[in-house]
């Protein structure tokens, strides 16, 4: 490497460490990755210092065909970005290279969906009439039929349930209120362990909460996650489910079934209608999965 180029990259990295204050692991992914491209541009007879637009979309192409995620090729155009922004805003460059450069597109990582089958499974899997199974069995109705968030649900209280009109009432992020409806299948789930297996739980104590522990209190995010586990396990499900994993599965089948955007995004509480259209790409691989299945030029 050219000492050139090492001298502007320690200049670089002081005036970060001296503007910023950053921590010595950052500074030194800033000189590995500054180091990186000083070798690239090395082979290309090239420096630092005589970078240009094309040098830089080169790089970057040659990270694609390494293997390398959007997400690190982008950290390292970031990088470069800064680099060069402080050289020219120094005097010691008349041009930054990276004007103009789009990052790499990074996407954004589908929702983990289960089937309609094996959500059936799930429901299925607190078997028995014991007052934990019909809890166990009402809370994972509840967050399919209604796609609340994992503290929405065990933070839900009596006073929030209509079960005469089958509705929830949700303060959700941001304290926004609102209202969701919760099927047949949760209702009554609901109506049965309310009216007959809540008190066992929880005894000679009181609580505002409607899914309560032995131990008389509301359940924690922690301990449905346990749940969670346990029954995909009884079911026979391979697929690594969250508490999250209901919440996707009732956004995505919604949608699968012909539910337009805007409605899925008034149910799950999604103040952006953008936050909503990840689920799209799972309700199109679907789409196309049944068009090459079924169409006779699929």
């Amino acid at each position: 490497m050219a000492s050139g180029s090492t001298a502007l990259i320690d200049q670089f990295l002081d005036a970060l460490w001296l503007e910023a204050g950053l921590s010595p692991n950052t500074l030194s992914a800033y000189r590995s990755d500054l180091l990186a491209f000083d070798v690239f541009l090395g082979a290309k007879k090239s420096s630092l210092s005589a970078c240009t637009r094309a040098d830089v979309l080169a790089y970057l192409a040659q990270n694609v065909g390494a293997g390398l995620s959007a997400r690190s090729s982008a950290r390292r155009l970031s990088t470069l970005r800064r680099f060069f922004r402080h050289a020219v805003r120094e005097g010691v460059l008349s041009q930054d290279p990276t004007v103009d450069v789009q990052s790499p597109a990074m996407g954004r990582p589908l929702p983990k969906a289960i089937t309609e089958a094996a959500v059936e499974s799930l429901l299925a899997a607190p078997a028995g009439e014991g007052a934990l199974a019909v809890r166990d069995r009402a809370m994972l109705e509840t967050m399919y039929a209604s796609g609340l968030r994992v503290s929405e649900l065990v933070g839900l209280e009596l006073h929030q349930l209509d079960l005469t009109t089958g509705l929830v009432r949700v303060t959700g992020k941001g304290g926004k209120e609102r209202i969701v409806p919760l099927g047949d299948e949760a209702s009554q789930s609901l109506k049965d362990f309310l009216a007959h297996h809540r008190k066992t739980l929880l005894g000679d104590r009181s609580s505002s909460a409607v899914f309560v522990t032995r131990r008389g209190q509301a359940m924690s995010r922690q301990a449905f996650w346990q749940l969670i586990k346990r029954y995909a396990g009884k079911a026979g499900i391979d697929t690594r489910l969250s508490p999250h994993t209901l919440r996707h599965a009732f956004a995505t089948h919604l949608l699968n079934h012909g539910a337009d955007l805007r409605s899925v995004q008034m149910l799950l509480g999604h103040a952006d209608l953008s936050t909503t259209q990840i689920y799209t790409h799972v309700a199109r691989a679907r789409l196309q999965s049944l068009h090459g299945e079924h169409h006779p030029r699929g």
